[in-house]
């Protein structure tokens, strides 16, 4: 494990990465500003979300809210709604969360350290860091999947990125080549190289102003790192939904604020379970979530969905409500909605795939 690193390399790092990053960093509408807020929204709509895919909802949500003020004052569902379809939820409810902290107990102020940012929800040593640096110009490192991905190269270290111990050598040797003048442009810097240069695959080593200091590109094992441990197989769940229509509007429910896809609106329904048929599992689902019996109809759509940890497969069943007033169970609140108000509310990616058949 090469994790050490001499003083006179760490200047060169810095220095080199610096100077490529002033001549080769993408523009982008959270770069060029200081502004705490900006930094915060981009930071935590990009964790797990490529570039190219966030820009547009970055755009959008930053339309919609402009300010940390008028993101504290709008509601759960409209803050939902402009984060639908790029997933993980849980980050839009508590930057929501943190927004109203910031505005109603700080009166407006932002924390200005990395460690007063992470007392905020949903915050943690990552998006501090990147804040505080950037907005504040604090001396901290950050350490997301790129920047795991170069500093791995760069010492060629071979131990597992998920193993703790990594990760705390990873986060002491970012903080050794921290820049302390301009540490928030060298944590962007180092991301953009990870993002455009220093790839998951096929990495751009002709390209590369590290590649000199760079161990594993002088060992040829670029393609090698990071290391990950052995992944779990993916499980895959066969859930049954029921589109219960009554006079042209279908039944909704609201998802709990915590947990997997909180706060959205779907279609109830849940898992097959062994030797059930879907018909049975339909029925004893919405017996337990509404307290109702239903008819189930003909099958309107089959639907494959990943999310980051399981699969899913979605038979969607038109339903008709057979005896008994649908009551919240399991879920929130409970609506029924028209087809033509759907776009009212925030759904799952995977409800989104069958939307258009009702």
């Amino acid at each position: 494990m090469q994790a050490r690193i001499e003083q006179d390399v760490v200047r060169r790092i810095r220095r080199t990465l610096l100077a490529w990053y002033r001549g080769n960093a993408r523009e982008l509408p959270w770069r060029n500003t200081r502004d705490p807020y900006t930094i915060w929204v981009s930071e935590v709509m990009l964790q797990q979300t490529r570039v190219d895919q966030g820009t547009p909802y970055f755009t959008r949500f930053m339309a919609a809210f402009p300010s940390v003020d008028a993101l504290a004052e709008a509601s759960e569902d409209a803050v939902l709604k402009r984060w639908e379809g790029l997933g993980y939820y849980s980050r839009a409810r508590n930057l929501h969360r943190a927004a109203k902290t910031v505005a109603h107990e700080r009166g407006g102020t932002f924390p200005q350290t990395a460690e007063e940012w992470q007392a905020l929800p949903g915050v943690g040593r990552y998006t501090a860091g990147a804040i505080a640096s950037i907005a504040f110009n604090e001396a901290v490192p950050v350490l997301d999947g790129n920047v795991k991905r170069v500093l791995t190269r760069l010492r060629d270290i071979a131990d597992p990125v998920d193993r703790p111990a990594t990760g705390h050598l990873l986060w002491r040797l970012a903080q050794t080549l921290v820049s302390p003048r301009r540490p928030g442009d060298f944590n962007q810097a180092i991301m953009e190289l990870g993002a455009i240069v220093c790839t998951p695959k096929a990495p751009l080593c002709g390209a590369c102003p590290l590649r000199e200091v760079c161990l594993a590109a002088a060992c040829g094992t670029q393609s090698e790192h990071p290391v990950k441990g052995k992944k779990a197989r993916t499980p895959h769940y066969e859930v049954v939904v029921a589109a219960i229509e009554k006079k042209g509007r279908f039944l909704l429910g609201k998802r709990p604020p915590e947990g997997l896809l909180g706060g959205l609106w779907e279609f109830p329904g849940g898992k097959v379970q062994p030797g059930e048929t879907h018909a049975q599992a339909l029925q004893r689902e919405i017996r337990e979530e509404l307290g109702v019996k239903i008819r189930v109809g003909g099958l309107a759509a089959v639907v494959k969905h990943a999310y980051s940890h399981f699969k899913v497969t979605l038979n969607v069943y038109r339903c008709t409500l057979e005896s008994g007033v649908p009551r919240p169970r399991t879920h929130t609140e409970l609506k029924w909605a028209p087809r033509a108000h759907f776009d009212r509310y925030a759904f799952p990616k995977a409800n989104h795939k069958f939307l258009g058949v009702l």
